[in-house]
């Protein structure tokens, strides 16, 4: 089962399409990474998703339910978020602010101290929020998200501003949820780094467009090994290459070859050296996972 489905889902704002034709998948106790580059969408995806922000087309469905006014605050009972930064009353505890949420959400008042320790925060529940650290921020609203144990947890660029300690146990947080408590987690990122280490499915927007979605292990099966062969004369060399019915492709002053055995590329550089054509160099490359997003999005990852 799909826990979250989105068919053709567009939003324009004035002339301009922030969110074109985007139709994703997201499967049932899996860890969705939501990437893309600042201002690709996603915030508004997500938005719209909760239903915060009224679609211009398309359609959304959330828990086998279609996001409309008559499923909303149903579907929404089993729906916990963090979009964009954590609200909080600063002149109340973390349990206050904690208890505040779990009135509105009608929860049992023993969640409050269970979801501080999953976060963390038991030791500093009667520490006012104003004087809680950006991390300590973070975890509030998490914890506040998880108040009600929700089917599906949607957090969007939990680990902005965190410190790396911060983000290192924001991640481990994370990557917990689905296996304690059957949870489907969305978390949105710019950082391909961070998603790396936590989704096993992914999307990818770029400018509002649907680039990419699979399984992580997909995407890095397109970081594929091969040979860059720097020479005295790539033209000829290429040429010979292909009468040797050896596959071989130009790039940035290198000829681009399968990876080879050490005993194939040795015999290569000799033949080669026969014909009178010096290798300058030859190593073996790998796309990282950076490269590909790079690709993908058009634009600089942030690293």
């Amino acid at each position: 089962m799909n826990i979250i489905q989105t068919s053709d889902l567009c939003k324009q704002y004035g002339g301009a399409l922030r969110v074109s034709h985007l139709n994703l998948s997201v499967a049932e106790g899996s860890v969705y990474g939501f990437l893309g580059p600042n201002g690709a969408g996603k915030s508004t995806t997500l938005k719209m998703i909760l239903g915060l922000v009224r679609p211009t087309a398309g359609s959304i469905e959330v828990l086998g339910k279609p996001m409309d006014s008559a499923n909303r605050l149903a579907v929404l009972r089993q729906v916990g978020s963090l979009i964009e930064s954590p609200s909080y009353y600063g002149h109340l505890t973390g349990e206050e602010n904690l208890r505040i949420v779990q009135t509105l959400r009608g929860v049992p008042e023993k969640n409050i101290r269970e979801v501080l320790q999953i976060v963390r925060l038991d030791g500093q529940r009667g520490k006012k929020a104003a004087h809680y650290s950006l991390g300590m921020k973070q975890r509030l609203g998490l914890a506040a998200a998880l108040l009600g144990y929700p089917k599906l947890l949607i957090l969007d660029e939990p680990t902005n501003g965190l410190d790396p300690a911060g983000i290192q146990e924001m991640r481990e947080l994370i990557c917990d949820l689905p296996r304690r408590f059957g949870m489907t987690v969305v978390v949105s990122s710019h950082l391909l780094s961070e998603i790396d280490q936590m989704a096993d499915h992914v999307a990818i927007i770029r400018e509002g467009e649907l680039v990419f979605q699979d399984t992580l292990e997909t995407l890095h099966s397109r970081s594929c090994r091969h040979l860059a062969m720097k020479t005295t004369d790539n033209e000829t060399a290429r040429r010979i290459l292909k009468e040797q019915e050896l596959s071989c492709q130009e790039q940035d002053d290198y000829l681009i070859l399968p990876v080879l055995r050490d005993e194939a590329a040795a015999k290569l550089t000799c033949f080669l050296a026969r014909q009178h054509i010096g290798v300058v160099r030859l190593e073996e490359r790998q796309k990282s996972l950076e490269d590909i997003f790079l690709e993908l999005t058009g634009k600089a990852v942030s690293l």
